[in-house]
C-alpha cells in the first residue's frame, strides 16, 4: 500500500497523484522494495520553492524538485526500506513554473518533466544521490529505466 499526501495549488494537476502512485509502485518494483510507503507530494510556484530552497539549502534560488528524505539520519536505512512495513519516506516539493521552463529548453512534454522531477526526488528519498560523477551516473540510469519501464519518453 502506497499512501502519498498530494497537494497542488494549480487546477488541472489532480490526475498527477495517480500517475505518482504507479510511479511509485513502478520504481519500489524496479528496485525489488516491498514497504508500504508514505510520501508527502506537493506542486508549488518558483517563489514558494525559492523560499524553502534558501531556507532549508541556503540557495537563494529557485530550483525545479526539492526531497525531505525522512530516513537520511537513520542508521538503519537498509534494514528499514526492507522491513514490509509502513515507512514514512519524505516530503517532495516540485515547481510546475521550473517544469515548464525545462520541458520547453528541453523540448519534451510537461507530462515527461514532471514524471522526471518526481522520480528524481523519490530516489533520493530512498537514498540516491548525484555528489559525485558515479553517484550521478547510477541515479540517472535508474530513473530513465524507471521512466522507460512506464513508457515516458522524451
Amino acid at each position: 500500500m502506497i499512501e502519498i499526501d498530494f497537494v497542488s495549488k494549480y487546477d488541472g494537476y489532480d490526475n498527477y497523484e495517480e500517475h505518482y502512485r504507479l510511479i511509485t509502485e513502478t520504481t519500489l518494483e524496479y528496485l525489488q522494495l516491498d514497504f508500504s510507503p508514505v510520501i508527502s507530494i506537493s506542486i508549488v510556484d518558483n517563489k514558494y520553492i525559492h523560499k524553502i530552497n534558501k531556507k532549508y539549502r541556503h540557495v537563494d534560488k529557485e530550483t525545479d524538485v526539492i526531497s525531505f528524505a525522512f530516513l537520511d539520519d537513520d542508521p538503519n536505512r537498509q534494514e528499514t526500506m526492507k522491513s514490509k512495513g509502513i515507512v514514512p519516506l519524505g516530503d517532495i516539493y516540485i515547481s510546475l513554473d521550473k517544469a515548464k521552463e525545462q520541458a520547453e529548453n528541453y523540448q519534451h512534454s510537461l507530462h515527461r518533466e514532471l514524471s522526471f522531477l518526481y522520480v528524481h526526488g523519490l530516489l533520493h528519498l530512498l537514498g540516491y544521490d548525484h555528489q559525485t560523477s558515479e553517484e550521478e551516473e547510477k541515479m540517472f540510469a535508474v530513473q530513465e529505466a524507471i521512466l522507460d519501464k512506464l513508457g515516458v519518453k522524451r
